[in-house]
């Protein structure tokens, strides 16, 4: 895995609150606590995504049945969708 570095300032107040995360022992570092909230918030957005694609699916009208055919459609617009 491939590592960048980044810098930025905080505000002191940010600044401190990571350091009490970091000491209370559930994080190692201020990398590890920052990383994990980067993963959070990647689940979030896939989250938030997820249920956007079921309420448009409710929202599409009556279903149809999962024939070869139409599974493969699904595929191809879900694919067309994340380029």
């Amino acid at each position: 895995m491939s590592k960048t570095t980044m810098s930025f300032a905080l505000p002191d107040e940010l600044r401190r609150y990571i350091d009490d995360r970091v000491q209370s022992g559930e994080y190692g570092n201020t990398s590890e606590y920052l990383r994990e909230l980067i993963r959070r918030d990647q689940q979030h957005v896939a989250e938030r995504r997820l249920r956007s694609l079921i309420a448009d699916g409710l929202e599409s009208g009556d279903g149809r049945p999962a024939t070869a055919e139409v599974i493969d459609e699904i595929r191809q617009r879900a694919f067309a969708a994340d380029t």
